[in-house]
């Protein structure tokens, strides 16, 4: 096997990066020298749900290194996509702001229903080329980045948003295939057709990680797995066919073996990468993100038939009922976070952006208007953070029969308004996590309160709205075109 080596670190470079940041902060060149640095390694798993891990209430699918980093680190019970699908919630991610304002609300290139009642608007199909990502912000402290893994935000590559490396990052939402060969142009093939991606993708973060090791360093490990195609390592799919027998199927909501086994794998290199840290000694400095870009896939879309089950959340991917949008999130913060720390405020993924600046001693570097707050004082444990409401924006339909919508959720309560009719959910998420209980007609005002207050977060961050489509058929509403 052959590891990409794209990008070389210049020690002159560096150095004239260093005297860069140094004017930025403040600091002498000598002082930022010999300052600490945190390495940020930031792992996101495309569709995996809330409830598809070990620590999180799974008892079928298997991620003993996950679990393992959530106790030594600190595990967010109420943490959020910022959209229902992915790209959106990628470029919240890598910019901080919230898909509304981007103006990124579908999957790149999404799905088109001409004859649905409303007409989604148009949307931008990449990421905003003007506005300062993680990586390019990082560089102003020194920072090498690297994009490994699914990329999905248009036709500029990582390398034209500040990633010094970019191993297997294009255009397509989900691999060709999970096996060699992989046809993905910015990855080059292995010498064998037995290699399997998850692992390849492991084995190029670590590549990075090792060359880098005494260099502050961002890596952006977005994994294709668990998205579709489900293609488990073989051996795997044998142990969890195995264990799929033992199981009632009726009492079982998980139990997709071949899901299981591409979740094993994720969770193989979740655990190479951490030993690859003890092992460069530099597990002290290093801090580790674990999140999802929105919740599980409940479609019959595998040949083991439902991908996988939110339960108790209600729905998933595409829809925001918490199915759809509450994920895992788990960061490990050597000497901060308390081991096996659970936080319940809610949060959501722009958080990330300013979490991680804030963490390296950047927060007050990027110009642009920040929708994420950084979660720094409840990972140190000084104080809650100061927000008002989370949102969402969706105003597209998905397959998974989700109609255009927008929501909010205000301390436990949340509420939901469909664009088509402008009808709203109102939930009480502190006594119905399953969403089962429509509040809206018992408490009007609640509900009126909030609709209010999802109308002026659009107009303040100047949501495209869906509007009537003149060519509406009732017949074909259904029909997709793509």
């Amino acid at each position: 096997m052959q590891i990409s080596r794209q990008w070389l670190v210049l020690p002159v470079l560096i150095g004239l990066v260093g005297a860069l940041v140094a004017g930025c902060t403040g600091k002498s060149e000598s002082e930022r020298s010999t300052a600490p640095f945190w390495n940020i390694v930031l792992v996101l798993v495309d569709d995996l749900g809330w409830t598809d891990l070990g620590i999180m209430g799974s008892s079928f699918y298997q991620t003993p290194n996950i679990d393992r980093l959530a106790h030594e680190g600190m595990r967010f019970t109420n943490a959020y996509a910022a959209a229902t699908v992915c790209s959106p919630t990628r470029a919240s991610i890598l910019t901080g702001q919230y898909p509304a304002r981007l103006h990124v609300t579908d999957w790149i290139h999404g799905h088109s229903r001409p004859w649905a009642k409303l007409q989604v608007p148009t949307w931008t199909h990449k990421l905003p080329a003007e506005v300062t990502t993680l990586a390019e912000a990082l560089a102003t402290g020194g920072y090498v980045s690297a994009s490994i893994g699914k990329w999905h935000l248009g036709d500029d590559s990582p390398e034209a948003h500040g990633f010094d490396l970019n191993v297997a990052g294009d255009h397509r939402g989900q691999p060709p295939s999970y096996y060699a060969p992989y046809n993905i142009p910015t990855l080059q093939e292995p010498e064998t057709d037995d290699e399997y991606l998850t692992d390849r993708l492991t084995d190029e973060a670590i590549a990075f990680i090792t060359e880098n090791r005494t260099n502050p360093f961002f890596l952006y490990l977005p994994f294709y797995t668990v998205h579709t195609p489900i293609e488990p390592p073989l051996e795997k799919l044998t142990k969890y066919e195995a264990k799929a027998e033992t199981l009632n199927a009726d009492t079982s909501s998980q139990r997709n073996p071949g899901y299981a086994g591409m979740i094993e794998s994720l969770d193989d290199g979740v655990g190479r990468l951490l030993e690859t840290l003890n092992d460069l000694d530099i597990t002290d400095r290093t801090v580790v993100i674990f999140a999802s870009d929105n919740g599980g896939l409940v479609r019959d879309a595998s040949p083991w038939g439902p991908v996988t089950s939110n339960l108790e959340l209600r729905a998933g991917k595409g829809s925001s009922y918490e199915g759809g949008i509450r994920v895992p999130f788990i960061v490990r913060w050597p000497g901060t976070t308390e081991p096996g720390a659970v936080e319940n405020t809610p949060v959501v993924s722009p958080d990330i952006y300013s979490t991680i600046l804030d963490i390296a001693g950047l927060a007050t570097n990027s110009l642009e208007l920040q929708d994420g707050i950084s979660l720094v004082p409840l990972l140190n444990a000084t104080g809650p953070i100061d927000r008002e409401a989370l949102y969402w924006h969706y105003p597209h339909y998905h397959p998974g029969g989700a109609t255009p919508h927008g929501a909010v959720r205000v301390g436990d309560l949340k509420l939901i308004e469909f664009y088509e009719d402008a009808r709203v959910e109102l939930y009480d998420l502190g006594l119905d996590v399953t969403e089962s209980q429509n509040l809206a007609t018992r408490y009007p005002s609640q509900a009126k309160h909030l609709t209010d207050m999802l109308h002026a977060w659009r107009q303040n961050v100047g949501a495209q709205m869906p509007l009537e489509n003149p060519e509406f058929d009732a017949e074909r509403a259904q029909e997709f075109t793509r």
